[in-house]
């Protein structure tokens, strides 16, 4: 029998659920259509997400050029204006996984996902029709909040509602759906930017279609179940066995039998605490997160978000270095496809220092071509490890902590990737404008150097166990 993880233990040791536990039934859901379609809509979500995220990169150049950002010491805050703008992104991220993620353990995964939606697309959608740069920041602070709580949500849920056997598997694939909207926006703003379309400014229509599309969305994904987990949790046993019986149904199964109201993920407190992070059985584990999140996104977003930059610091004009994006921003989602065939095949602590290893390798090769050819491959190669290490964390860091201070530990830990860049993207312009891109390159490759160390000693084992017994 499963038991529970009393407030500040962790079980070290694997064990099969019983067959009638909230577990059991939960990991013998079958890799079904009505599985896959449910994560595919959760992935939607993180669609928008990512669009919205990479967009800075790609909507700066067409700000430049219309005469609402500026460079250098005339920017608003005395730097340039495009990293001003990266810099908000992710304040608000960090302030909305830090601070209002946590709500997702108090008032429950679905609630939480659909305000953040919600609050990303109507803040995305003003930001469109402000005239300054002030304004424009200001508002790319607030739809960060957005989608700081959004990101760590999505982790939580789909975490939480699949199967053990299908976890990494899952990730892979939500995120092959997540990434395409990153050439999706490279595209997008290689048509767009340059163009003025109903008195609108290219730039605008681009952030315009991802927040009338989140929207939308928003209507689509109104009948999500909430998670069962949490619901057990919580003491709402009835309605755990409700919404689990009609995954079953979804999943083109007979509903299992009610699960015993001792059932270990009803025996977690029904309210978790931030001090429970640092128990002695955790404090490792949120170590090693904040680490690994804080370099990390220096070498995700200092590549990703900069790219035409880089791109544009090895002598191609704008239009071409949007263009060269675009075909390197595929990497994105083939390389979570690719890899969502061999997901669950290998620990995913060992992915991440695999894929970590791949950026150093082909970040450095990057940082000395000048062929357009070699610049792609090597740049594509770069994109596909960053894909690789995203599923990856994203599925390994919601693994490690219990339902009821999940999304307060993903969130705490997450939110250090987003402060890092809030940094990292001041410091990597002021590197891009004295050391030029094999000096950025250079910071990347140092980064994900203490990713493989952090995560590689410290980090501890997950495939095959039941979220209840990590």
């Amino acid at each position: 029998m499963t038991t529970a993880c009393p407030t500040g233990m962790a079980p070290t040791h694997a064990s099969s659920a019983p067959n009638n536990s909230l577990a059991g039934r939960i990991d013998a859901l079958p890799s079904s259509a009505g599985l896959w379609r449910f994560i595919s809509l959760l992935a939607l979500g993180g669609f928008f997400e990512l669009y919205d995220l990479f967009e800075t990169g790609y909507i700066s150049s067409g700000l430049l050029a219309t005469g609402v950002f500026h460079t250098g010491s005339a920017g608003v805050f005395g730097f340039s204006d495009q990293a001003a703008f990266a810099s908000a992104t992710f304040l608000g991220l960090f302030f909305g996984a830090s601070l209002l993620a946590p709500y997702a353990d108090r008032f429950g995964r679905r609630l939480t996902f659909m305000c953040a939606l919600m609050w990303y697309g109507l803040f995305s959608l003003l930001m469109a029709f402000q005239q300054s740069a002030e304004m424009i920041i200001l508002f790319r602070f607030l739809v960060g909040i957005g989608l700081g709580i959004e990101l760590v949500t999505i982790d939580t849920y789909l975490s939480e509602w699949v199967p053990t056997h299908l976890r990494s598997r899952a990730f892979a694939f939500s995120f092959f759906i997540q990434f395409l909207s990153v050439p999706a926006v490279a595209l997008m703003s290689w048509w767009l930017v340059p163009q003025t379309i109903l008195s609108l400014e290219g730039w605008r229509w681009v952030v315009i279609a991802g927040a009338l599309c989140s929207l939308v969305i928003w209507f689509i994904r109104k009948n999500l179940p909430e998670s069962a987990r949490w619901l057990a949790q919580q003491g709402r046993h009835q309605e755990a066995h409700q919404v689990l019986s009609a995954m079953e149904k979804r999943c083109g199964m007979t509903p299992g039998a009610d699960f015993p109201p001792d059932d270990a993920a009803a025996q977690l407190p029904k309210k978790g605490r931030f001090s429970e992070i640092w128990a002695p059985a955790y404090r490792k584990r949120t170590l090693m997160l904040v680490v690994m999140n804080f370099f990390q996104a220096i070498g995700f977003f200092g590549f990703g978000n900069w790219l035409p930059a880089l791109l544009s610091g090895k002598g191609t004009t704008v239009t071409h270095s949007l263009l060269y994006a675009f075909f390197i921003t595929l990497a994105y989602p083939l390389g979570s496809l690719i890899c969502s065939r061999y997901a669950d095949k290998f620990e995913n602590k060992w992915q991440i220092v695999m894929s970590s290893l791949m950026t150093v390798i082909f970040g450095t090769l990057f940082a000395f071509q000048t062929n357009p050819v070699l610049l792609i491959i090597c740049g594509f190669l770069i994109t596909y490890s960053n894909a690789w290490l995203t599923f990856s964390y994203h599925a390994y860091q919601t693994e490690i902590f219990p339902t009821h201070i999940r999304a307060r530990a993903v969130g705490f830990c997450y939110s250090f990737s987003r402060l890092s860049t809030v940094f990292s993207s001041i410091l990597i312009g002021l590197i891009l404008q004295y050391a030029g891109t094999q000096g950025v390159i250079a910071f990347i490759v140092l980064s994900m150097l203490m990713v493989m160390l952090s995560v590689g000693i410290y980090g501890p084992k997950t495939r095959g166990i039941d979220l209840e017994n990590i």
